[in-house]
């Protein structure tokens, strides 16, 4: 189906939030690989420089309740694509698996309506019928270089490159801050200042404390320099176009650091996003701040009515460009969040509203340690020391806690690490009662299933090793498919 462009006069009709301009808008994603919320400066972390974010958090808009819809790689980066929740996507809602082949991608709409797009980076993102090639992306770059394997060194020269009668949607795709790290080796010290020092590291305190936890996230902070570096040449480009005032662009990751209780969770160090939008022809206030809740499937349907292109029926999301011209605008009031396979079977549900969050578990016999490049981190390491030490403090422990509760309730401005679990607290009884009828209803309008038989470990939970030719057993069945949630367009409450 081909969806036409909406000019100016239609415009002023049918969305009235949009701003007006002589051109379509051009669209940028910047998404950074495993980086958590907090490990941006603008968001509070003492030890990250990201100095070039930070500016363009000061000159745009920083959103501060920002939610993914998976903490996954490619779940995460097909849902964003797609603006569909995981389950909706058929086999992508888990790790390497394609998105079912009857549903459009934000890039393939916007391509049918005159813009020139490009995927620059880690790609990740695949379709059943293995049909993403010319009707999505006129260009796709793996965006590796012989000194740069963070796949960034190629985002400025795809700009001055690209076509100039046309608008134009980059996703830009870093593989920083993905483990093992490549930083450390390519490091310049004249492009990215000097490396991230392990005595200057805050460490959570689910980590330990120690010297080879410091060193491993020193390394972690060191990729996230280097993304912001290029980010900044990435702003730098547009503006020496003339094009960076009528750009949008959106910084994000696709989930939570490659640490343990971060990737693959659905607390907030692994779900919560950083997000900042640069566009100083669409943003109302220069430097602004906003509180209200967003979805990563919101993002697709923004970028279409930036660009006057009418969403197709598939998406989910709801646009958030209201938030540009009023910063305490409600676009949405609920957010949903899946944990399905990651090297590891699983099953979780959680629903953020009101400035709570809850979570349902259909797997509670087995520990949350996180996916298996963590789990063969230095950081786990020192985890499993202190663990058989019996020198665990409640927080780090919760890596390994198995059996978990099957539901979990959080008043996440008080509690912002998720540490109290309120779901047994009479006191909440009602709280708990509405989110899990949210939650219930989204699952029955979404059509998402947890079938009887769940895609198996791949890995050793212990070790993080794969377990080869020890698991003989073919993959299970996707959530979702009971019900041929891929078909359902419903996107639940909102």
């Amino acid at each position: 189906m081909i969806f036409r462009p909406i000019f100016i006069s239609l415009l002023l009709f049918c969305c009235p939030h949009s701003a007006v301009f002589s051109a379509p808008p051009n669209l940028i994603v910047c998404i950074a690989d495993d980086v958590s919320f907090d490990d941006f400066g603008c968001y509070g972390s003492k030890t990250a420089r990201t100095p070039r974010i930070d500016a363009l958090a000061a000159k745009g808009m920083k959103f501060t309740e920002a939610y993914l819809t998976a903490s996954s790689c490619s779940p995460s980066r097909s849902s964003i694509i797609t603006g569909r929740y995981p389950h909706n996507n058929g086999p992508a809602a888990e790790l390497h698996q394609p998105v079912a082949a009857r549903l459009p991608w934000l890039p393939g709409v916007l391509r049918e309506n005159g813009y020139h797009t490009a995927v620059v980076g880690k790609n990740h993102m695949s379709r059943v019928d293995a049909k993403v090639g010319a009707e999505t992306w006129d260009l796709i770059d793996p965006g590796v270089t012989p000194d740069n394997h963070g796949a960034e060194s190629k985002w400025a020269e795809t700009i001055t490159q690209r076509p100039k009668d046309k608008p134009f949607f980059f996703w830009f795709a870093s593989l920083d801050a993905h483990r093992d790290w490549d930083a450390d080796k390519e490091w310049d010290e004249a492009r990215y200042g000097p490396k991230h020092r392990p005595e200057d590291i805050t460490v959570p305190p689910f980590l330990a404390d120690d010297e080879a936890t410091r060193a491993d996230l020193a390394s972690y902070h060191n990729e996230i320099t280097r993304f912001d570096h290029f980010v900044g040449k990435v702003a730098d480009t547009l503006a020496a176009e003339g094009i960076l005032d009528n750009t949008l662009i959106l910084i994000l990751a696709d989930n939570g650091r490659p640490f343990p209780r971060a990737k693959t969770r659905l607390h907030d160090s692994g779900m919560k996003t950083a997000l900042v939008a640069h566009w100083p022809a669409g943003i109302a206030k220069a430097g602004s701040s906003s509180a209200s809740l967003v979805s990563v499937i919101d993002i697709a349907p923004t970028c279409l009515e930036a660009a006057g292109v009418k969403a197709p029926p598939s998406f989910q999301g709801v646009s958030f460009m209201p938030l540009f011209k009023d910063s305490q605008a409600i676009t949405r009031r609920h957010a949903f969040s899946e944990h399905n396979w990651h090297d590891y079977e699983a099953h979780g549900r959680s629903v953020r509203s009101g400035g709570w969050l809850y979570i349902r578990n259909q797997r509670p016999a087995l520990a949350w340690q996180g996916p298996a490049d963590s789990v063969r981190s230095p950081s786990h390491d020192s985890l499993k020391a202190l663990r058989d030490a019996k020198k665990l403090t409640p927080a780090q422990a919760d890596v390994f806690l198995a059996p978990r509760a099957t539901e979990e309730l959080y008043q996440t401005a008080s509690d912002p690490l998720q540490l109290t679990n309120l779901a047994a607290d009479a006191t909440h009884a009602e709280t708990k009662a509405r989110l899990a009828a949210l939650l219930d209803q989204w699952t029955t309008e979404t059509g998402d299933a947890a079938p009887e038989k769940l895609t198996s470990d791949g890995f050793d939970r212990e070790t993080g090793t794969s377990l080869g030719k020890r698991n003989q057993t073919p993959r299970g069945d996707y959530p979702g498919l009971p019900k041929n949630a891929d078909q359902i367009n419903a996107p639940g409450p909102r």
